[in-house]
């Protein structure tokens, strides 16, 4: 009989250690991402880390030394279960979800889609025991607030980076023309009717002309860029061709403002 791991080889696996596993069921449970799950492209799997805390209350945290409000995550159930999830896959990575980590971005989903196996510490109440980053590959933030929890973080971090395994989207150009993908942000979209509220779709796209629509595009891209996100200019791989647009674009704002 054929199993699943024969038709899916290089399965990707996320293993999450929470407080909360049931948080994790109804985001990934339907839409394309439930769909390639119960296709085998990839498994979820939440561990409640108190499976791994010793003791009759399972106790997963304690009071910093020192003094202080709030409780700090206790570096032993990290580390056994670390041990556990680890056993057999020699290749997993580990990520911590803090606020004190590395903004994460589309470079970042890129490079961990082509990993084997993925496990996310999803710290709570005033973080965690330092001696655990000691365990941990990767530390990441989804932005500069604060949230109660890792849980959310890991969700958007597994939602970014399962999307880019192959087979997950179907189409691999929904991937690759999404914002960030080339550094740069998407361009405009449209669909049916041609003309709504009075607003109606550029001619270009009604043209049957790819060569003008992919100029189109591009332009648009680089428009868009400039105006709302110009520091992705800087990172952004552009052609000659590009500059001279952004060029021209910057030209066509200073007019406007004087």
């Amino acid at each position: 009989m054929i199993s699943l791991k024969d038709l899916c080889p290089n399965q990707m696996n996320f293993d999450i250690l929470t407080l909360f596993p049931d948080m994790f069921g109804s985001p990934f449970s339907g839409s394309i991402l439930g769909k390639a799950a119960d296709r085998g492209l990839f498994r979820i799997r939440p561990h409640n880390l108190r499976d791994w805390a010793e003791g009759k209350h399972k106790v997963t945290d304690d009071t910093p030394y020192g003094g202080g409000d709030g409780m700090v995550m206790k570096p032993e159930p990290v580390a056994a279960a670390l041990t556990d999830l680890k056993r057999g896959s020699p290749r997993s990575r580990t990520l911590l979800m803090t606020p004190q980590g590395t903004i994460f971005r589309q470079e970042h989903a890129r490079a961990l889609a082509a990993e084997e196996k993925l496990i996310f510490i999803c710290g709570r109440y005033e973080g965690v025991d330092e001696r655990i980053r000691a365990m941990v590959d990767d530390e990441f933030s989804i932005g500069d607030f604060v949230l109660t929890g890792g849980e959310l973080a890991a969700m958007v971090i597994i939602d970014a980076t399962a999307r880019l395994i192959p087979g997950v989207l179907g189409n691999r150009g929904s991937s690759e023309t999404d914002s960030f993908s080339d550094g740069l942000l998407e361009y405009p979209q449209y669909t049916r009717p041609v003309e709504f509220g009075g607003d109606r779709v550029p001619d270009v796209l009604l043209s049957g002309n790819h060569a003008e629509i992919a100029r189109w595009r591009r332009c648009q891209q680089l428009n868009r860029t400039l105006q709302r996100r110009p520091d992705l200019l800087r990172s952004a791989e552009l052609s000659p061709a590009d500059e001279v647009v952004l060029d021209e674009i910057r030209r066509d704002l200073a007019g406007v403002k004087e």
